[in-house]
């Protein structure tokens, strides 16, 4: 890239490691992903059927500055080309945070660039203004690994909460129900391919706060439910559970949280058409268990009936990666929202800190 093409342009290095991701990205201001690097632990965690944060954090370690250099090389910039230096602050697993956001203070300090603090859920909440055209407000469902949140997305930084979960997110149901059932990991992918070839009406399982007010959800019931079926069919055929029954069990699973999310979005919608609705509703759905074609087949239906347009960022764009973090980045930079160097790292950072608690959410809300 020469000068002269970079002289008005916006360049952010984008660094994530709140999980098992370790990744890094530069982003211009006219939303050009020039480089989007990313090393999953998936072998790693793999044994344990869900992130260790110990190995986690000495994976981040190992492998963040190498993938700095080569975030640099595919971009074609140096650090002298930068604007500024973006990375997760929180929330995540605060030993992979920590990592990533002390790499982005080293970089920052020596190369005399501005620090950026980005909360990875607005990572996810903005990634759809990465790659569409898309203007505030809009409705965002977040649902990944950790999170299970709508919310209404009005700024940069300016965000209502209408739910959240107030226990298990919808990515950990699919992970713990795929270690109940003994499939791989990472849970979702594993659930969705038994399921297609399951009967999703043979286990009657709960739909979790189905036909109740407000946008909250609950998976953990779901997922006792899950065990206690899988158990009994152990139980009656003495110990052997064939491919079938873990299909079904799946599948029945993964209808039941699908028609819970569909309930609960359905009164988000009404709610922000009430509230917010013009000739132009948006509906945004991001994170990982974004890629599930059964949910996204309802919400596609869901938003149909409800006159909203759906979008969903690219799967690679999805799961945790570098491009948000610096697409929040560049955001960020337009504002002159910097941050000191003597910020921590944080294991807890609500989008919508006014939010009233969650009912058995506890801190997690």
């Amino acid at each position: 890239m020469t000068n002269e093409t970079m002289k008005n342009k916006t360049l952010i290095m984008g660094i994530e490691s709140s999980c098992d991701e370790t990744a890094v990205s530069v982003v211009s201001s006219d939303k050009e992903i020039l480089s989007n690097i990313i090393l999953t632990q998936l072998e790693e965690h793999k044994p344990y059927g869900g992130v260790v944060p110990e190995i986690a954090a000495r994976s981040h370690i190992d492998h963040l500055n190498g993938l700095v250099r080569q975030a640099l090389s595919e971009a074609e910039v140096g650090f002298e080309d930068l604007s500024a230096i973006a990375v997760t602050s929180g929330p995540g697993l605060i030993g992979g945070v920590m990592v990533g956001l002390m790499t982005a203070k080293a970089i920052s300090f020596a190369r005399k660039l501005p620090l950026i603090s980005v909360n990875h859920l607005e990572g996810h909440a903005l990634s759809i203004r990465l790659t569409d055209d898309v203007a505030f407000p809009y409705l965002l469902l977040l649902v990944s690994g950790g999170h299970c949140q709508l919310l209404v997305v009005k700024g940069v930084g300016n965000y209502e909460r209408l739910g959240t979960t107030i226990e298990d997110a919808a990515g950990e149901a699919f992970d713990k129900t795929a270690k109940i059932l003994g499939l791989d990991y990472p849970g979702g992918p594993a659930v969705e391919e038994a399921a297609l070839k399951g009967d999703a009406k043979r286990f009657a399982f709960p739909r979790p706060l189905k036909g109740r007010s407000g946008s909250n959800f609950s998976f953990s019931g779901l997922k006792t439910a899950v065990l206690r079926a899988k158990d009994s069919l152990v139980a009656e055929k003495n110990g052997i559970l064939r491919r079938q029954d873990i299909c079904d069990l799946a599948a029945s699973f993964q209808a039941a949280l699908t028609d819970a999310i569909i309930d609960r979005v359905k009164n988000s919608m009404d709610y922000y058409l009430e509230h917010y609705g013009t000739k132009d509703n948006m509906f945004v759905v991001a994170g990982g268990v974004a890629a599930n074609n059964s949910i996204k087949e309802k919400l596609t239906v869901l938003c149909m009936q409800k006159g909203f347009e759906l979008k969903a960022p690219p799967m690679n764009l999805c799961t945790d990666n570098g491009a948000m973090i610096a697409w929040v980045g560049v955001e960020k930079f337009a504002q002159e929202d910097f941050a000191e160097l003597g910020i921590g790292a944080v294991a807890r950072w609500p989008l919508d800190p006014d939010a009233a608690p969650a009912i058995g959410g506890g801190r997690k809300a």
